[in-house]
């Protein structure tokens, strides 16, 4: 993959199966035993035995080895393994990363997996509350003293400095919660199943950081979540219809830094999606415009927006409205805000249901899926279509 010339991975790999845990706030047991749930389920989906796969994939943040999951899965011998860092923005690389291994024959059924314990164990909104020293955590040595210590904190910077400059107000973020909720509770799956929320309760809502309102950040959840990928002539004869990677893709900025690059000529935008958003257009041949539903990253909600416009589906400042107007189904499984915060591995899932027609808010005819991962940190983008 080059960030200037177009890549041969396309169509090369096919998404087999997927399977998760349910999503919980108290899971009851070990990130392990999740893991391996959620790979056991995947691979049931896919009508394949742990004795298929020879290749793992997981991130960097997860407390559950390669190694140590194939031997709790009943896994055997390990061509390949590996690891993407960056915490969600590696969601979709996972993907890209089992893709290029069975696209070059290092391996055959790679299954790609998260899993944690993020409520009723470590909870990520807590911010940082101790750090050993590392090169990796100097950038926020320019931001922990004065106060900006979560997620939410190094986020509100850019949203406010994003309102600012398009004349625009906090009300602006909650279209995209409103319409992740409206998905939720729709999906039996869902954490938020049967709880639609309005603007009112948007604007109703306390303030976590200045611009960021509570129903502005992703909730934190239990659970587990597992992609199987291997050849689409493998893909073929199994048991689901297979979803081709049509296009996957890395992507750092200028300046970048992980949640904090306050630095960057402009706050407005994300450049690190910007470079996935190139890519996958180019290597996939499609356009904005002929895309069926977009699964895009959701921890904070005006990234969102940000993401809609560096990926080109309308002009900057413009997301909100475009969200308002449905003009794109977004996030149909309720997202991160409305069904479960995984690390964006569910949205990958759901962009399968969709390809395959068996989501519980399908869109009709849906045969092209873009699926983004984490933003404000070194991010990564797929797009999946139908086989044929």
């Amino acid at each position: 993959m080059s960030v200037r010339n177009r890549d041969s991975l396309g169509g090369r790999a096919a998404i087999a199966g997927i399977g998760a845990t349910e999503f919980s706030k108290d899971s009851g047991r070990s990130e392990l035993k999740l893991a391996v749930e959620a790979v056991h389920a995947a691979l049931d989906d896919a009508g394949l035995s742990p004795a298929d796969v020879d290749g793992m994939v997981t991130f960097t943040m997860d407390t559950s080895p390669e190694i140590t999951v194939a031997q709790a899965a009943g896994i055997g011998e390990l061509s390949f393994f590996s690891r993407i860092h960056y915490g969600g923005g590696a969601a979709c690389a996972t993907v890209q990363q089992a893709a290029l291994a069975v696209a070059g024959g290092v391996a055959e059924v790679v299954v790609c997996y998260r899993a944690f314990n993020e409520r009723s164990g470590r909870r990520f909104g807590s911010g940082v509350q101790h750090r050993e020293p590392s090169a990796e955590g100097a950038a926020l040595g320019w931001a922990l003293p004065f106060g900006l210590l979560t997620p939410a904190s190094w986020v509100a910077m850019a949203a406010q400095r994003y309102l600012h400059t398009y004349g625009l107000g906090p009300e602006a973020f909650g279209q995209v919660a409103v319409t992740d909720r409206k998905y939720a509770a729709t999906n039996p799956a869902a954490y938020f199943h049967g709880k639609p929320i309005t603007l009112a309760d948007h604007a109703a809502s306390r303030w976590i950081v200045e611009p960021l309102r509570l129903l502005d950040c992703c909730q934190e959840t239990d659970g587990g979540q597992a992609i199987v990928v291997t050849t689409p002539e493998r893909a073929r004869s199994l048991r689901q219809t297979p979803v081709l990677v049509a296009a996957a893709a890395q992507g750092a900025g200028r300046a970048q830094e992980q949640m904090t690059s306050f630095y960057r000529d402009d706050l407005t935008g994300l450049p690190e999606s910007a470079v996935v958003a190139r890519q996958l257009w180019r290597s996939s041949g499609l356009t904005p415009a002929e895309i069926d539903v977009g699964i895009l990253y959701d921890h904070f909600t005006p990234f969102v927006l940000m993401q809609l416009e560096e990926f080109g589906f309308c002009k900057p400042g413009e997301a909100a409205d475009f969200v308002a107007e449905e003009a794109l189904p977004l996030n149909t499984h309720g997202g991160q805000l409305g069904e479960a915060y995984l690390h964006g591995m569910n949205g990958i899932a759901e962009g399968v249901r969709q390809v395959r027609g068996t989501a519980v808010n399908q869109v009709p005819g849906a045969s092209r899926v873009l699926v983004t991962a984490g933003t404000g940190v070194p991010t990564s983008g797929l797009v999946l279509t139908s086989d044929g």
